[in-house]
């Protein structure tokens, strides 16, 4: 199991999305999603 931090993640998502190291435009929605959500959830 990963202990990463919500910082971390976020920062290996947007290396993922600019890298093109997705499988499909949907999966890359789903990175852009979980992104956002995650930095929604942190502004709370």
């Amino acid at each position: 199991m990963f202990n990463i931090s919500a910082d971390e993640l976020i920062k290996i998502i947007d290396n993922r999305i600019e890298n093109g190291d997705f499988k499909d435009a949907v999966h890359k929605i789903k990175l852009m999603t979980t992104r956002e959500m995650i930095v929604e959830i942190l502004s709370k």
